[in-house]
């Protein structure tokens, strides 16, 4: 029974980071591109939707790439507080 616990923390734990991934990489998006709408409309331009949109994709694998690596640094110390206290 320990080991059905232990599986499906596991399961809830991966589908919140699957949904923080893209979370962090919506928001930027749709803020961006509604703020280039929001110029283009103001100032009758055409680019600024095309610009910030790519402003926005860029910010969300930028998150997306932090995220990923405080996860993945996370494990590699789990995994060595393990290793130690195994030596001990």
């Amino acid at each position: 029974m320990g080991k059905n616990k232990k599986y499906k923390r596991s399961v809830y734990q991966s589908l919140a980071v699957i949904t923080q991934f893209g979370i962090n990489m919506l928001v930027p998006i749709f803020l961006c591109s509604f703020a280039g709408m929001f110029i283009d409309e103001r100032f009758g331009t055409a680019y600024w939707f095309v610009l910030l949109f790519f402003v926005g994709a860029l910010a969300g694998f930028r998150n997306i790439f932090i995220l990923a690596k405080k996860i993945y640094e996370g494990d590699s110390s789990d995994e060595d507080r393990h290793q130690q206290t195994k030596r001990n």
